[in-house]
């Protein structure tokens, strides 16, 4: 049903983005990023968060960047990441395939700065082993993103 979604979704606002479907699992970055044959950074992981206000949001970063818990916490206030039930139930996706097109319900999109280093980027498409190709300017525009910066690579120290 959430590959379904999705396709309805790129079928109704962008007929030229074509779902990529793979035989092998796509779940985690390093699976992903190993069976498209790009670097890991390409992947543009989708998380859900849950703030102390109450509202889910979706954030989509490069793959290996991390949350910077203090720019996190100045934008959005405290918040806390979905559990995996909770994940599937609100954006219809399974984790692994959680991306932000096609969701059961209609949440705040938000693209983390980081994603601006590509001309690419590589988001699931609702299943464990699809995705899409798509420019991260792109990616704003059809889900309706914003652009925060809330993200810091692994090399980096943690904002103070």
């Amino acid at each position: 049903m959430s590959l379904e979604s999705v396709r309805r979704f790129f079928a109704e606002r962008a007929p030229h983005i074509a779902i990529i479907e793979l035989d092998t699992s796509t779940a985690t970055v390093e699976l992903a990023a190993r069976a498209h044959g790009v670097e890991p950074g390409r992947i543009a992981k989708t998380l859900a968060f849950r703030t102390v206000a109450g509202e889910v949001l979706i954030l989509v970063t490069r793959g290996d960047a991390r949350i910077d818990n203090a720019r996190f916490k100045a934008r959005f206030g405290k918040g806390k990441m979905l559990g995996a039930e909770e994940v599937e139930g609100v954006t219809g996706h399974p984790v692994g395939g959680v991306c932000p097109f096609g969701l059961a319900t209609p949440l705040p999109v938000y693209l983390d700065a980081s994603l601006a280093a590509f001309d690419e980027v590589l988001p699931a498409a609702g299943a464990v082993h699809s995705a899409v190709r798509v420019p991260p300017a792109l990616l704003a525009e059809l889900t309706g993103g914003e652009w925060v910066d809330v993200c810091r690579m692994a090399s980096e120290a943690p904002a103070a």
